[in-house]
Formats: C-alpha cells, sequence, structure tokens
C-alpha cells in the first residue's frame, strides 16, 4: 500500500502542476506565477528532477524579464539533464527536450543573442526528431519553423513532417 502512495505522489505534483498551466492558459498569468513559485518552494531545488523540469519549463512561461525567463529555463534544462542521467522518467524527458531547447532558442534570441539561439534551435531540431506526427510533435515542428524564419535560417515558418526533412 504504502509503495502504491509513493508511486501516485509524483502523478499528485503533475497533475497541481497542469492545474496551474491551465489556469496561466486561461490568461491569469500573476496567480499562476505565484501558484507555481508556491510549488517550486515546496518541491525545492533538490526534489524530484522531472518535477522540477516540468514545473520550470512552464514558471518560464510566466515571468516578465526575459532574463528571468531565461533564468527559468535553464534550470528546467539542467533538471531533464539530470533526470536522464539518473534514468528517471526517460520518455517524459524525450518529449519535453525539443520544447526546452526551442524555448532557450527563443529566450537567446529576445536577448539579441543570436549564436546561442542557433545552437538550441540546432538541438531542438535534433530532440525533436524523436516526437512523432500529433498534435505536440506538429506544434513543436511549427515552433521551430517560425524560429527557424526569425532567425534567418532558411525556415518557411509552416510546419512539414519529420519524414520530408533532409
Amino acid at each position: 500500500m504504502a509503495e502504491r502512495q509513493e508511486q501516485a505522489a509524483p502523478d499528485a505534483v503533475l497533475t497541481r502542476i497542469g492545474q496551474v498551466v491551465m489556469l496561466h492558459h486561461a490568461g491569469d498569468r500573476e496567480e499562476a506565477r505565484r501558484r507555481f513559485l508556491g510549488l517550486w518552494a515546496e518541491i525545492g531545488e533538490h526534489g524530484d528532477p522531472l518535477h522540477r523540469c516540468t514545473l520550470a519549463h512552464y514558471l518560464a512561461d510566466t515571468q516578465d524579464d526575459p532574463a528571468d525567463e531565461l533564468a527559468w529555463d535553464l534550470r528546467a534544462l539542467t533538471a531533464a539533464e539530470e533526470a536522464r542521467q539518473e534514468a528517471l522518467a526517460v520518455t517524459a524527458v524525450i518529449a519535453i527536450s525539443p520544447s526546452l531547447h526551442l524555448n532557450l532558442a527563443d529566450d537567446y534570441f529576445g536577448l539579441g543573442r543570436r549564436d546561442a539561439a542557433r545552437t538550441h534551435l540546432r538541438w531542438a531540431r535534433e530532440a525533436a526528431a524523436a516526437l512523432t506526427g500529433d498534435r505536440y510533435g506538429e506544434g513543436v515542428w511549427a515552433a521551430i519553423a517560425r524560429l527557424e524564419c526569425r532567425l534567418g535560417e532558411g525556415g518557411s515558418g509552416t510546419w512539414t513532417p519529420p519524414r520530408q526533412r533532409p
């Protein structure tokens, strides 16, 4: 019984994060940021890497200052790397990695750091190769194409299926 409760606990945290994500998507950015920060205080700097990765990834989107957004996206990437090294939730980390690198590319672009943006955009493309053609995968590839255009990388700004990529 205790083992089942321990297994359910991570799901409960991810569910709570998901609830705040819905609040943010509904337009209440300030309240979402407040709740995300409360969850971050609960989880802590040394909490479960998947929880920290997921939370930091979404918390970045609630930041007003581009440097703060970059800092949270870097925390998310660090936690993802930690989870990968510990072989924790590998499937989840593989799925979120393209989005993490895409967010970092966008952060660096916004801060005028084009070389760093291009590096993370390349890593986003590489990581996105593992995605399927579902709605999430299509959204990531579309965002990659849009950022390619903004960086002058020759992207069309529209999503094309991975099988059609060079």
